[in-house]
């Protein structure tokens, strides 16, 4: 269709002549900076465009005027040519032609700069304009490619738009190869990275900006940044936590959304990403003309150094260029119909992720954009490993989900990827979109199995235990499949996206109003108990339960087989004040509050957690590398798992089906059946853990010989200060073993830990 009238034309406008341009070479994609073998510097530029009739490279000095040059060298649809005195630093776009058909998914519009896909770092951010209505500011409509508001709706995304957009979106920007340490290029040998076998990982999911805003410790001109999590105040919180990898929400170059630009929001979590190879600019301290890439670099480094690996949590499933009416700044302007999967009538996307669009992943460009991504990651920018948000829509095949997808095919083989940590988000929201317990046996996977059967359980939801003994005990009942083990299984209470730890024993309704939406958005179905008492209280006795149940819950999940995650701020007691959707609240609803340290009714959560994490490291039978068989793995020895019921006997096939909430698990530290690196069967301490979750004390008889002769208390969650200390080498009780078969009463909603002590 014919372009809008009076608007300010630039698409007719003629190209620019090649003038000292190069072929170059159409590998590697993106802006490398390079001396050609006549020794003249300058920087290859590549990109591919599949269907496209022109593409042309449009390079930007520091007062925004613009230098145009037509790549005329096509190989295999990539656009290439290699330009002499272009320098690290140099800001530079696309513009790409072709045909404007948006009912036919042909979307070029070269009145639109487009963001380089490869583009290794990000200068500036996108303008705002203020609505001639007063109502505030909003996205520029010059950043689409169709006439937005357009007054037959339904043809509101097929009349083309073709005003410049240069003027208010940012630049991808040249980088060198000496943005690392000091040394140059830093190849990140193996032997410097922490490597910490999957049975012996505790993550810790972070964001950047929020877990460093408030920190009194960091220099003010370095919260929110790399250098502030790489700062010594923020490593020696993680070290004496025990957390062995940080998972960082998104760190990909994202975009704000318009609806929250229009609300005086901003995109906080970071799940709208638009360059998949550079660090998000927002969190630089020391510049954006590529600086940003060596402060990443280094904050990874601090990180290893101090024993801790760095996991990105990476959306490859949807870009920030959203559904048909969103804007037009990168893909969708390089070949639409290439990167995207589009509906029976082409002018709409296909949406499995709920973000507007859905990447076409097995189009060969699409795969190869991101596989080369996470090698980028993994080895120029040092990170141990990816979570994959709604990792299933990267699995789809043409429609259904397809374990054999090309995706997981390719990362299967891929001799980088395939020795990284790989976490998937087993779910996306179309059709048959569920997977937990389906992906590969290279895979980990979120385990929303865990967390809804542990908010049940002491919130008194469940009328028996059959479900907490398998989730307890590494999820077999999932995962036991295919060589798969228990570190399958991401066992997590909270995440980003929820409730807090604190929330979620203070509120069972969300209250985001904030958010701008009229509280529409979030999950209503938290699994949430307010322990009597709607919101913060004042009543003592709901405080003291609301703690008592915190501890509950990160005892469980520290106890439990499989890969424990930690929200930043849990094991301190942050609250969002009920909001479970704090996507859009970069202020301090998010940010860490530190002072909840120093607060004398917090501060002991956090002792706890370090406490259990340190048990954990302590003890193999703890972090198992193994599914339990219940079967001895001596002559004369103990089942490696036993079940006991209150009165102390083991728990039969009826008990499993009997309306209760006491559960005692016996973990057998002499029939682990697992061998060392040489080869000797390892041997631990054995534990017994019960957990209760009525609200009446219960008696609890202690199981007699064989299984000990007496127990030490390690944990009781009942009290607000823990028996004894903490230490792999010291009984940790200030009173004397319990005897075996003797009874003791359980408080209410508590878990208590044992000690075995060998008859």
């Amino acid at each position: 269709m014919s372009s809008a009238p009076e608007q300010e034309a630039v698409a007719d406008e003629p190209l620019a002549r090649p003038a000292d341009i190069r072929p170059g070479s159409p590998t590697p994609l993106g802006a490398r900076y390079r001396t050609g073998p006549d020794g003249i510097a300058g920087t290859n530029f590549a990109l591919w465009a599949g269907g496209a009739e022109a593409v042309e490279l449009c390079l930007f000095d520091d007062a925004e005027r613009e230098t145009r040059h037509a790549l005329t060298e096509l190989t295999h649809e990539i656009w290439h040519g290699f330009l002499p005195g272009v320098h690290p630093g140099q800001r530079y776009g696309y513009r790409v032609h072709g045909r404007w058909d948006p009912w036919s998914g042909a979307r070029w519009n070269p009145a639109k700069l487009l963001l380089d896909p490869y583009a290794r770092a990000v200068d500036g951010d996108f303008g705002t304009r203020t609505e001639p209505s007063g109502a505030g500011p909003a996205l520029p409509a010059q950043l689409y490619g169709h006439v937005r508001d357009w007054p037959e709706q339904q043809v509101a995304d097929t009349v083309r738009d073709d005003r410049d957009s240069a003027p208010y979106v940012p630049k991808g920007v040249v980088v060198g190869e000496d943005t690392g340490d000091e040394g140059g290029v830093d190849e990140w040998q193996d032997d410097r990275r922490p490597k910490t076998p999957w049975p012996d990982s505790v993550l810790y999911e972070l964001h950047v900006r929020g877990f460093t805003m408030r920190h009194p410790g960091i220099p003010e001109r370095l919260r929110g940044t790399y250098a502030g999590l790489a700062h010594p105040a923020a490593l020696e919180h993680l070290v004496r936590l025990g957390v062995t990898a940080v998972e960082l929400l998104p760190v990909h170059q994202f975009a704000h959304e318009d609806h929250l630009v229009r609300r005086g929001l901003r995109n906080y979590w970071g799940y709208n990403s638009l360059g998949y190879f550079a660090p998000h600019a927002g969190y630089a301290a020391t510049g954006t003309r590529g600086q940003q890439v060596g402060e990443f670099k280094r904050m990874v480094r601090a990180l290893h150094d101090a024993g801790i690996e760095v996991i990105l949590d990476v959306v490859y499933n949807h870009t920030a260029e959203a559904g048909e009416l969103g804007p037009t700044l990168s893909l969708r302007g390089i070949d639409n119909r290439g990167y995207y999967r589009l509906a029976g009538e082409a002018r709409r996307y296909t949406d499995y992720t709920g973000c507007g669009n859905t990447l076409h992943v097995v189009q060969p460009h699409v795969l190869r954009l991101i596989t080369d991504s996470l090698r980028y990651w993994v080895t120029e920018m040092g990170v141990d490993g990816f979570r994959f948000d709604l990792a299933a829509a990267l699995a789809r095949s043409m429609h259904d989900v397809d374990m054999l997808s090309p995706f997981l095919a390719v990362i299967a083989q891929d001799p980088v990827l395939r020795r990284v940590k790989l976490i998937a988000e087993p779910w996306d929201v179309g059709s048959g979109g569920y997977q937990v317990g389906a992906f590969p046996p290279l895979w980990t996977e979120w385990n929303d199995r865990y967390r809804d059967t542990v908010r049940d359980f002491w919130r008194g939801a469940q009328h028996d235990v059959r479900d907490l003994g398998y989730r307890l005990s590494g999820s077999s009942d999932l995962y036991a499949w295919g060589g798969r083990r228990p570190y399958a299984s991401v066992n997590f209470i909270t995440a980003h996206d929820g409730f807090t730890l604190r929330d979620l024993v203070t509120y069972e309704h969300k209250r985001n109003a904030d958010n701008g939406e009229g509280n529409r958005d979030g999950t209503g179905d938290n699994r949430s108990w307010n322990c009597g008492a709607e919101g913060e209280s004042d009543d003592q006795e709901v405080r003291a339960l609301r703690r008592r149940q915190l501890r509950n819950l990160l005892t469980t999940l520290l106890l439990s087989t499989g890969v424990p995650m930690l929200v930043a701020g849990d094991e301190m007691g942050r609250t969002q004040h009920g909001n479970n959707n704090a996507y859009c609240q970069d202020n301090e609803t998010s940010w860490l509050d530190w002072s909840l340290l120093d607060d004398p009714e917090w501060r002991p959560l956090a002792g706890l957690a370090a406490r259990l994490i340190a048990l954990r490291r302590a003890h193999p039978v703890l972090r198992r590398r193994a599914f339990f068989s219940g079967r001895p793995h001596q002559q004369g020895g103990l089942r490696d798992l036993a079940w006991f019921t209150a009165d102390g006997t083991e728990m039969t096939e009826q008990d499993w089906y009997t309306p209760g909430a006491t559960l005692g698990m016996y973990l057998s530290g002499n029939d682990i059946s697992q061998r060392d690196t040489r080869g000797i069967r390892i041997v631990d301490d054995s534990f017994l853990a019960v957990l209760h979750a009525a609200d009446r004390p219960c008696p609890f008889t202690l199981p007699g010989p064989p299984w000990a002769r007496a127990y030490e208390l390690l944990v009781d969650t009942a009290r607000e200060d823990q028996p004894g200390v903490a230490g792999e080498d010291r009984p940790g009780t200030a009173q004397p073993p319990y005897p075996a078969g003797g009874s003791l009463t359980l408080a209410g909603r508590s878990v208590v830990l044992f000690r075995a002590v060998p008859g």
